[in-house]
């Protein structure tokens, strides 16, 4: 059998992408539009997106599709309750981003609390060089040594967050909805950190699991950051404690919607204490290699009738 193979967002990964090792033809898009999914995968046996929605009323007017491989992680893009209905396998990439998205939270975590960008900006507006000592103690500077580092979900990704955290002086505490010896609670872990870092799939029972009464059981002194997804941060009430310094700061990789075309409650406040990547922390070129070969191995493997990284079958 010869299977078609579509890419529908191929501009999402910087990455060479190989050959399968099987009969096929093969078609990528840069990017496709919501309009275009079903034209476009008319016929394909497989399906490649990473951003791009594929819902029960798309899927139903593509009978021959076989298989969804997801370019990422995060699967909330894929109606999987119609693919598990209707025998349309979906596998995912996993444990590709071990050393880049942690790298990511402790550049935050180092920016945040020692107030860098804060810090930066004195001088290229002139602050500093207008000050009567040769130091300008404008904005608060904490040690990384010594602060307690909350961990909200505790898999792969946190447990490598964790023995860098380690590595610098910090006591680590996490939470995780799966029980693990050790792990504390939520309650404990908003109470205790003096930085919180999520790491928890979007869910409907994960989206907006810190809002305004989360924040305000957080320390005064304590940033969050965020480079697991939007969805899991109730972005008014946050941009709202930063305002107001329920809480010290906060670093993100990721929002609600994005790119925030129409604007955004974090970015249309002037906040000095907030920093937001661009859905970067993810995106080494070693990581987005890694992805790009567990992509392909992820399809030859279903190929050859021994699926690997199911998320539904």
């Amino acid at each position: 059998m010869s299977h078609k193979i579509v890419f529908l967002d191929r501009e999402t990964v910087d990455a060479r992408v190989r050959s399968p090792n099987f009969t096929h033809s093969y078609t990528e898009y840069a990017v496709t539009s919501a309009d275009d999914v079903v034209a476009r995968l008319q016929g394909a046996t497989i399906a490649i997106t990473n951003k791009v929605p594929l819902r029960a009323d798309t899927l139903s007017q593509l009978p021959d599709l076989k298989l969804i491989a997801v370019a990422a992680t995060g699967t909330d893009v894929i109606d999987k309750a119609y693919t598990q209905s209707h025998g349309v396998t979906v596998v995912n990439i996993r444990n590709y981003a071990f050393n880049t998205v942690p790298e990511h939270v402790i550049a935050l975590m180092f920016a945040l609390r020692r107030n860098l960008v804060a810090y930066r900006d004195d001088v290229r507006t002139g602050a500093w060089q207008k000050a009567r000592q040769f130091c300008f103690f404008s904005h608060p500077i904490h040690d990384i040594a010594g602060s307690t580092l909350g961990i909200v979900g505790y898999g792969a990704i946190g447990k490598s967050i964790a023995k860098r955290a380690e590595a610098l002086g910090m006591t680590v505490i996490a939470y995780d909805v799966i029980a693990q010896p050790g792990l504390v609670d939520f309650a404990t872990i908003l109470k205790e950190s003096d930085v919180i870092t999520l790491h928890t799939p979007l869910t409907p029972e994960t989206r907006n699991m810190i809002g305004a009464e989360q924040l305000a059981a957080m320390k005064r002194s304590a940033i969050l950051i965020n480079t697991a997804r939007g969805g899991l941060v109730d972005e008014a009430a946050l941009a709202h404690a930063l305002k107001t310094g329920v809480i010290a700061g906060a670093g993100f990789d990721v929002l609600t919607v994005e790119p925030p075309k129409t604007g955004n409650v974090l970015l249309d406040a002037d906040l000095p204490n907030f920093i937001l990547t661009p859905h970067v922390a993810w995106a080494s070129q070693e990581a987005m290699q890694i992805l790009a070969d567990q992509l392909i191995d992820n399809i030859e493997a279903f190929v050859a009738g021994k699926p690997q990284n199911v998320v539904t079958a």
